[in-house]
């Protein structure tokens, strides 16, 4: 398989289902930062150095592969059939973040991304993971968009605020809390 088509030089692409669309459609949009943020968890996989982390990492990226596939076909023209995100993976997020949790002391203020490198990976990582919800909303109140992707992302943005958490509490960093100016 070729990587280059020279179909996509006149900014358009074609999504799965073969419709074409310009190449700043929010459908792209929408997966592309999907991609964007499964690319930073690997930076985010790589820095952690933690084996638990990493495989969870890991299994989020595969997830994320489906998430951009679903927003990559044409609701109305694919017939290819793709994986699905599940309400069970939903419910492995929470169950990560439950177990984080129980290691972590009470969240009393707002904190300030940062303390450790991987725990700032973990909060850029966290950022996109928003702005991707935010483009798949956008993109749902036009076309068809699984309600589970948006469920997925969202659960997921928390998931990786805990873990950006924990990895402190694991690397003995600081977590500064927000305190306004008055």
């Amino acid at each position: 398989m070729k990587i280059y088509t020279k179909k996509g030089d006149t900014g358009s692409t074609s999504l799965i289902g073969g419709t074409r669309v310009a190449k700043h459609s929010l459908r792209l949009e929408s997966y592309g930062t999907i991609d964007e943020l499964n690319s930073y968890l690997g930076l985010v996989r790589d820095t952690g150095k933690n084996e638990q982390c990493t495989a969870q990492i890991i299994e989020i990226q595969d997830r994320l592969f489906t998430i951009g596939s679903s927003l990559a076909a044409d609701p109305e023209n694919s017939k290819m059939v793709l994986p699905d995100i599940l309400d069970s993976d939903v419910i492995q997020l929470e169950s990560w973040m439950d177990e984080y949790d129980e290691q972590l002391p009470p969240l009393t203020a707002f904190i300030l991304p940062g303390g450790h490198e991987s725990v700032s990976h973990c909060h850029v990582a966290r950022t996109i993971c928003r702005r991707a919800e935010r483009r798949v909303t956008e993109l749902q109140s036009a076309s068809f968009v699984d309600p589970l992707v948006l469920t997925y992302l969202n659960r997921l943005s928390d998931y990786l605020f805990v873990m950006a958490r924990v990895l402190s509490k694991w690397a003995n960093a600081p977590e500064t809390p927000w305190v306004p100016r008055k």
